[in-house]
């Protein structure tokens, strides 16, 4: 046997275990539950409660003003993503005296520069939406501060779109002005938002926690999100206050995604969670005399990140733990 045989031998011991380790996968599916599945989205989530294997109910519990407050919050950005090519590639030096910004980052953002003046119509398109949702605000029913704080945002966005259209010139200086100036208003919105997703959130889990009784405290949370809100995800920080708190660690589960919504969520939710729970069993067997190998195994770290640590010299760097909700914020 050549030495190149010889390596192809030992390699399918590892596919072999891959396949039975797929099969044990798919017969644990079934038996998994009660767990509940959490895909954030636009209109503030849906939650799937799944039990024997199938879904009981489905819900997508957010009032509409979570929806509506965040959409006129989103302008700022909106203006930014039509105007961004356009910007110069320069630093501002406020920002390279705050070290806040990447010069390449930059130059990736302002691929065009402000050498050409093509953004001016996609501008002008852009604010005649705002315009048109300045004229809605006032029959939408909205709680008179949002309403207020929504007016202000459209407002100040059209006078900032109006005077680079008149112009034909903007800055990044004259953006950071015009949001600046905003930012209150920017954040009533958010809090609005936020007011609406936590009673919307808190009703609907303390209604499955006394449907569930005994069993909620074996409960699996798996909640989807994008890498950039999987720390302290609005989801999650809401939802851990309705766990038993040493159940928090190990069974309300962040699973981060290349895009949402999850084409299939309650069969990639079953597929993670049935991995979750078969290695929880096969690291305690497979490591009996080491608990650091077992806890790695059965959770995000890697198993070998370890032995990498202590070949580089490095110390293990725990993770940044999540802020409790800060229910009392949202009372007023």
């Amino acid at each position: 046997m050549t030495v190149a045989d010889a390596r192809q031998t030992i390699l399918q011991i590892d596919l072999a275990m891959r396949s039975r380790y797929k099969a044990l996968k798919d017969n644990v599916q079934p038996h998994l539950g009660p767990y509940i599945i959490v895909a954030n989205g636009p209109e503030g989530g849906t939650y799937w409660l799944v039990q024997n294997g199938k879904v009981t109910e489905a819900v997508t519990p957010i009032d509409e003003i979570f929806q509506l407050a965040k959409s006129v919050a989103h302008i700022p950005l909106g203006t930014f993503s039509v105007l961004a090519p356009y910007l110069s590639d320069i630093v501002p030096a406020h920002h390279l005296k705050n070290g806040d910004m990447d010069p390449r980052d930059l130059a990736a953002v302002a691929f065009v520069g402000p050498v050409s003046t093509d953004w001016v119509q996609p501008i002008i398109e852009w604010c005649k939406l705002i315009v048109t949702t300045r004229s809605a605000l006032a029959n939408a029913e909205l709680p008179d501060d949002l309403r207020k704080s929504s007016e202000e945002i459209c407002d100040a966005a059209i006078r900032f779109i109006e005077n680079a259209v008149e112009t034909c010139k903007f800055t990044m200086e004259e953006f950071e002005s015009f949001t600046g100036k905003i930012f209150d208003q920017i954040s009533n919105n958010m809090y609005w938002a936020a007011k609406v997703q936590i009673k919307a959130v808190a009703e609907l889990m303390t209604r499955w926690k006394n449907t569930l009784g005994p069993q909620w405290r074996d409960v699996y949370v798996l909640v989807y999100s994008m890498w950039t809100t999987s720390v302290l995800n609005q989801n999650t920080i809401i939802i851990k206050n309705f766990m038993e708190p040493d159940r928090v660690d190990t069974h309300l589960i962040d699973i981060i995604c290349d895009q949402l919504p999850v084409g299939d969520p309650i069969g990639v939710g079953a597929e993670n969670l049935a991995r979750i729970v078969q290695d929880n069993i096969a690291a305690e067997m497979i490591f009996p005399t080491s608990q650091t190998n077992a806890d790695a195994l059965k959770g995000k770290e890697d198993l070998l990140s370890q032995e990498i640590l202590k070949i580089l010299g490095e110390k293990n760097t725990p993770e940044i733990s999540m802020a409790a909700c800060p229910f009392a914020r949202y009372s007023r």
